[in-house]
């Protein structure tokens, strides 16, 4: 036989095609015991990741919403013009004080004027009024006659008054460890540096409570300038007849007249000065001429 080793291998191999796969079935259950990794449902995992965000969400919403948002801070002002009718200044101005003192408001400032007959038929009056009532006010204000002119303005100070209070907030904890400072102050050059810091600190304060005070007035309180007047008085031309040219030639006359004692009683003080004068130079030369007679 060429090949003697092949009677050999032939049952070899025969033998193990048959005991690899019994023995990969022996194996297979515990291998599986032994490795097995638990793995998601992709469905599954997709669901859970779905409501974690929506989770999420309403998680962020609730933050946010519980987050106070910056009032704005707006100081309102306005200007109105308004004809009345004839007669009726007075009357409308003092309902016009009325109207701010029932809205829980104030009449800061006044003024009237008299046309050239000298009656009062013009003027100016400051309102400060609630700022919820201001649009209110402004709409009543508008039916108390002919509106000429309107004018309102609105100035926000949200960024300075923020800025002043926390300003303030540094200062006041400045005070704070400054006087704790002052207490455990141990000389006399301590205590003086320390109470001289305090001073410009406490000073920087007042000065900071005094512009926060000023803005919260203006924006608690609008401001409303009206001016009211009456219609322009129409004059009656004069007329052209010889009567009334008569008269007021008449008066041109006097006018002249008037001017003219005036003016003499206003120079008489120099005309009596100068006519002494012509007196005593008249008088002077008169004796000469009888001296110069008497000689001859």
């Amino acid at each position: 036989m060429r090949y003697p080793y092949l009677r050999f291998l032939v049952p070899l191999f025969a033998a193990l095609f048959i005991i690899v796969p019994i023995g990969g079935c022996a194996l297979a259950p515990g291998a599986s015991e032994d490795l097995a990794v638990e793995v998601p449902a992709p469905e599954e995992s997709l669901e859970e990741a779905v409501v974690d965000y929506e989770a999420m969400q309403r998680e962020e919403a609730g933050e946010y919403a519980t987050i106070p948002q910056t009032e704005r801070m707006i100081i309102k002002r306005s200007y109105l013009e308004i004809e009345v009718g004839a007669g009726e200044f007075q009357e409308r101005l003092f309902m016009l004080s009325s109207l701010a003192e029932n809205n829980g408001g104030f009449v800061s400032h006044s003024e009237s004027y008299s046309d050239p007959e000298g009656n009062i038929s013009s003027g100016r009056i400051t309102l400060r009024v609630p700022a919820e009532r201001f649009d209110f006010i402004i709409n009543q204000v508008k039916e108390f006659g002919t509106v000429m002119h309107v004018s309102i303005s609105g100035q926000d100070v949200t960024e300075e008054y923020v800025d002043l209070e926390s300003r303030l907030r540094n200062l006041n904890a400045q005070e704070e460890v400054l006087l704790e400072l002052m207490e455990q102050a141990r000389t006399v050059t301590e205590s003086v540096e320390v109470q001289r810091e305090l001073i410009g600190v406490q000073e920087d304060i007042e000065v900071l409570r005094g512009r926060l005070n000023f803005l919260d007035d203006r924006i608690s309180f609008s401001t409303i300038d009206v001016f009211l007047r009456e219609p322009p008085t129409i004059r009656e031309t004069p007329g052209w007849g010889f009567l009334d040219a008569l008269r007021n030639g008449a008066r041109g006359a006097v006018r002249v007249f008037n001017g003219i004692v005036s003016g003499l009683i206003i120079i008489s003080p120099v005309l009596v000065l100068i006519a002494v004068i012509i007196l005593v130079i008249w008088a002077i030369l008169r004796k000469k001429n009888r001296r110069r007679k008497g000689g001859k």
